[in-house]
C-alpha cells in the first residue's frame, strides 16, 4: 500500500513537474540592459521604450517588420493622391485599447496632432513637421493632407514615436500605457521589470505567449548568470560579448547575430567652445582607431562606418578614409587651431558596455594626440537631461536606433547642435523626391556633407548580439527599428 502511495506521490510530483514546464511555455522573460525611463513613445528619446512596447503594447498605421519593411498597421490600406500630398487611411474595423474603448479615425487625428503640436514633447517631432491637416471623414476613414509630398511618409508613420493613443488614457501612458496591440500593460516593478498579459480581445490574430515580463539587467555578468540559469529566456541586445562564444558551444542556447540601425557616434557638441572650429573635430576623426574599439569594446562585433547611414542599407557609402586613423595628421591640425599644447574636454558616457568600454578606449587614443577626456559616467536618466535636453557636454558615446534617421542633422536644435543650410536643403530635396534613383543620389549627398564637415565621430554600426533558449523561436534576427517584437515568438515542443 505504501508502495502505490509512493507511486501516486511520485507521478503527482512528475505530472505537477510536467504541468509547470507546460505553463512556462507560454510565458516568456526577457533581458534588457536598461530600464526605460517611461512607458510612452511619444514623449522619450530611449530606445528601451520602444523596446518594451512596440508592436506589442502599442500600434500605429503602419508598422515595421522584421526585414526593414513597411507593412499596414492599424490602417488597413491607403491610397495616395496623384500629386502626393493627400494619403486616405482606411481602418480596420472593431479595434478596441486595452480599456475597452473602441479605436476610430478620432483617435488617429488626437495622435498625429498631438505630436506635430507646437508644445509637442515628442522627441522625433520633424517626422510630423509635413502634415497640414488631419481629417475625420468617417469613423474608419482618415485624411492626412501634407504640405509637400514626402517619400518616406508612410515610414515615418511606423516609427515608435508615430503610435496611436486614446485621448482619455494618453496622459498616462508614461506609467500605465494603454493601447491596441496583443499584449496589456500588467505592471512595472521599478528597478527590476515590466510585465505583459495577452491581450484576449485583439483585433488581430492572437498571439502564442499568455504572458511576458522585460527583465532589467544592466550587469554584464548579471546577465551571463540570469541566463545560464533560465531566469531570463532570451536576451536580444545581449551586453557582454565576450561570452558569445560560450553560448554558441552550448546546445541549449542559440546566439542570434545580426544588424541593428544603430549608428554609434562620438556624438560631438558643434556649439562647444572648443569644438566650433571644424579643424578640432577633424584632428578628433583622425585620432579615432575604429577598429580598436570594436575589437576592444565589442570583441570584434560591429562594422566601422565613416557616416551617420547604416552599411546594410543601399545607399550607403563607405566614407571611413575620410577619416582615417592618422595621430600625425591629428596633431597637426590641432596645432594649426591652436592646440599645440593640448586641449581638455568632457566626455559624458550613459551606462551601455559599447559607450562605458568604448569611451576609456577613446580616451586614450585622444591623449595620445593632445586631448584630455574629463570622462563622466551618468546613469540614462542624468544622460537624457544633461546631454541630449541640456546640450552640456563636449563628447559622448551613443548608438542612434531609430530607423534610417540621418534627417536629425536637419535640425540644427538637436543636442550636438549642427547647423547647415546645405544639409537642410538636401533634406527638403529628399522630402519632395519620389523618384527612386534620384533619392538615392540624394541621400549619399547627405552622408558625404555630414562626413566633411566631421560633425561627430563616427564610430561602427551596432551589432545586433543576441543570446535565447534553444527552444524559443520567432525573435527578430536583425533590428529595423528599436523592437523586442514579440507577437511572432512562441516555443517549440
Amino acid at each position: 500500500m505504501r508502495f502505490l502511495i509512493n507511486i501516486f506521490c511520485a507521478a503527482s510530483v512528475l505530472f505537477g513537474t510536467l504541468n509547470a514546464v507546460h505553463a512556462a511555455r507560454n510565458s516568456v522573460v526577457v533581458g534588457m540592459q536598461l530600464e526605460p525611463p517611461n512607458l510612452d513613445p511619444t514623449g522619450g528619446a530611449a530606445a528601451a521604450i520602444d523596446e518594451v512596447v512596440y508592436s506589442n503594447i502599442f500600434e500605429g498605421l503602419t508598422r515595421f517588420q522584421a526585414d526593414g519593411s513597411v507593412s499596414s498597421g492599424l490602417a488597413k490600406s491607403w491610397s495616395i493622391s496623384g500629386d502626393g500630398l493627400v494619403y486616405t487611411f482606411e481602418l480596420n474595423d472593431g479595434v478596441k485599447f486595452h480599456d475597452g474603448s473602441i479605436f476610430d479615425a478620432s483617435d488617429v487625428k488626437f495622435s498625429l496632432d498631438r505630436a506635430r503640436a507646437e508644445n509637442s514633447t515628442n522627441a522625433q517631432k520633424g517626422l510630423f513637421k509635413g502634415i497640414e491637416a488631419v481629417s475625420v471623414i468617417n469613423p474608419l476613414v482618415v485624411e492626412i493632407k501634407l504640405s509637400n509630398p514626402n517619400g518616406s511618409f508612410l515610414r515615418n508613420l511606423a516609427w515608435g514615436d508615430a503610435i496611436i493613443l486614446d485621448q482619455e488614457t494618453a496622459g498616462k501612458a508614461a506609467t500605465a500605457p494603454v493601447g491596441t496591440g496583443p499584449f496589456k500593460f500588467s505592471q512595472w516593478v521599478k528597478g527590476d521589470r515590466v510585465d505583459l498579459v495577452r491581450n484576449e480581445d485583439y483585433w488581430g490574430n492572437s498571439v502564442a505567449l499568455e504572458k511576458a515580463s522585460f527583465k532589467f539587467i544592466s550587469d554584464p555578468t548579471a546577465a551571463f548568470a540570469a541566463l545560464m540559469a533560465g531566469d531570463v529566456d532570451a536576451f536580444p541586445v545581449y551586453p557582454a560579448p565576450e561570452t558569445l562564444a560560450q553560448f554558441d558551444a552550448d546546445p541549449n542556447f542559440n546566439v542570434i547575430v545580426g544588424s541593428t540601425e544603430g549608428e554609434t557616434i562620438l556624438s560631438t557638441n558643434n556649439q562647444a567652445e572648443n569644438l566650433k572650429d571644424v579643424r578640432v573635430r577633424k584632428a578628433i576623426a583622425h585620432a579615432i582607431n575604429r577598429q580598436e574599439i570594436v575589437d576592444g569594446a565589442m570583441f570584434g562585433f560591429g562594422t566601422p562606418i565613416g557616416t551617420h547611414f547604416a552599411p546594410h542599407h543601399p545607399d550607403y557609402v563607405d566614407l571611413t578614409g575620410q577619416s582615417n586613423y592618422d595621430p600625425d595628421r591629428s596633431m597637426a591640425l590641432l596645432a594649426e587651431a591652436g592646440h599645440a599644447g593640448g586641449l581638455t574636454l568632457s566626455l559624458k558616457l550613459p551606462p551601455p558596455s559599447y559607450a562605458r568600454r568604448g569611451g576609456e578606449i577613446i580616451a586614450s587614443q585622444l591623449r595620445a594626440v593632445g586631448i584630455e577626456t574629463k570622462m563622466e559616467n551618468l546613469e540614462w536618466s542624468q544622460w537624457l537631461e544633461q546631454v541630449f535636453k541640456g546640450k552640456d557636454y563636449d563628447l559622448t558615446i551613443v548608438s542612434h536606433t531609430e530607423p534610417m534617421d540621418i534627417g536629425i542633422y536637419g535640425n540644427p536644435k538637436y543636442y550636438f547642435q549642427y547647423d547647415s543650410q546645405e544639409f537642410r536643403d538636401l533634406m527638403t530635396q529628399l522630402n519632395l523626391e519620389t523618384d527612386a534613383n534620384k533619392r538615392s543620389s540624394i541621400l549619399k549627398n547627405a552622408q558625404k556633407l555630414i562626413s566633411k564637415d566631421y560633425v561627430n565621430g563616427y564610430l561602427f554600426q551596432l551589432a545586433k548580439t543576441g543570446v535565447a533558449n534553444a527552444k524559443l523561436v520567432g525573435l527578430w534576427k536583425n533590428s529595423p527599428t528599436q523592437a523586442n517584437d514579440l507577437t511572432g515568438v512562441s516555443w517549440k515542443e
